[in-house]
């Protein structure tokens, strides 16, 4: 019988295992990174749903209203489509994919770029129960004359419900992308405030832990300043952003009014940071002075103690000695007056001490 050939390749019956390296990348939709999309018009909400595409096309075809398209933290691919539609520099689509940016504008002939840090405040039973006090996020915002674009990273600060504000207010909507751009950095600022209001509890009670009569722990001060820094590298750069902005004449008028009141807060907000850095710096070198203080008072009472136990060491050292020519070991009561005057010196010198405050 002639012989039948196998049809078993190797490893037949076996698992098969897939290099998955080699697996092509499967590019995700825009459509995953995309929030919200619409398109207003004097300053309402057309009705629909628009793809970013076909939102673009028809403000530039109606030659009115501008398109407000918000992202959550996309990828390259996915922002590599918004570019090429709303045609963004390859630079601060780079920035706006990979975060991690400090507070920044940046001008691209009709288009800007401005890169806002987020913050929120850590909920927390007491600062030494604790790791983290603020937690950081970004929002970046593209805007030219008829789109804005934002870009969120981090799980906080939402942006739908100023959406759903601002709808309610056409007026305001009505001033356009910059308008859009105000009310995030607005909405932004005012949580600095909501939180440097958080922190200074925090500085209160570390402030009270340091001078208090509990016992010492320095640890959540350099927790604390540690955050403070943090919140600081998040606030502090924005102010040149908004003064350019305030000074910008691409921004309206109506607008730059507006901003400067957002720049007035951001002003108090960076105060208050500095303050608590101030604060917390003074506490860490009280903390120290209280350290050494305390291992002053602990060497004085060391001291003290070894002084009262020196004196009757030294008289017992001496008639330790066992010389033949002592007149003082032959004494009936000899003995006992050695006794006597250890225990007088000590009192003395006990007495002494107290009295200098080392015991």
């Amino acid at each position: 019988m002639p012989s039948i050939p196998s049809i078993r390749g190797p490893g037949w019956g076996q698992p098969s295992r897939r290099d998955h390296s080699s697996l092509p990348h499967i590019p995700v939709p825009v459509a995953r990174a995309i929030v919200d999309c619409a398109i207003y018009v004097d300053g309402q909400r057309l009705p629909g749903k628009y793809a970013y595409t076909a939102a673009l096309r028809q403000v530039r075809e109606r030659g009115e209203g501008f398109v407000w398209l918000g992202l959550h933290a996309p990828d390259d691919g996915q922002m590599q489509g918004v570019a090429d539609a709303f045609g963004l520099h390859e630079l601060a689509v780079e920035d706006a994919v990979h975060a991690h940016q400090r507070p920044k504008l940046e001008v691209y002939d009709e288009t800007q770029f401005l890169v806002l840090r987020t913050v929120k405040y850590v909920e927390h039973e007491s600062i030494q129960a604790t790791s983290e006090v603020v937690e950081t996020g970004e929002i970046m915002i593209f805007f030219g004359k008829d789109f804005v674009i934002t870009v969120r990273h981090g799980d906080h600060t939402h942006l739908s419900d100023l959406r759903h504000h601002l709808e309610k207010r056409p007026e305001q909507l009505a001033l356009g992308p910059t308008m859009v751009m105000h009310s995030i950095a607005d909405l932004v600022v005012d949580s600095y405030l909501a939180v440097t209001d958080r922190m200074e509890d925090d500085v209160d009670a570390i402030e009270q832990s340091v001078f208090g009569r509990g016992g010492l722990d320095i640890d959540p001060v350099y927790l604390l300043k540690r955050e403070v820094l943090e919140m600081r590298r998040a606030v502090a750069p924005l102010i040149g952003p908004l003064s350019q902005l305030t000074a910008s004449n691409q921004v309206p008028k109506e607008v730059r009014r507006y901003l400067r009141d957002v720049t007035d807060h951001l002003t108090t907000v960076i105060d208050r940071v500095i303050e608590f850095d101030d604060v917390l710096s003074s506490l860490l070198d009280a903390a120290a002075a209280k350290v050494a203080l305390q291992q002053n008072t602990d060497m004085r009472k060391i001291s003290a103690w070894v002084a009262m136990a020196a004196g009757p060491t030294m008289i017992a050292g001496i008639y330790g000695m066992n010389f033949d020519h002592m007149p003082e070991l032959h004494w009936g009561y000899g003995y006992y007056i050695v006794l006597t005057v250890m225990v007088l010196l000590t009192i003395v010198l006990w007495r002494n001490f107290r009295k200098h405050n080392w015991l």
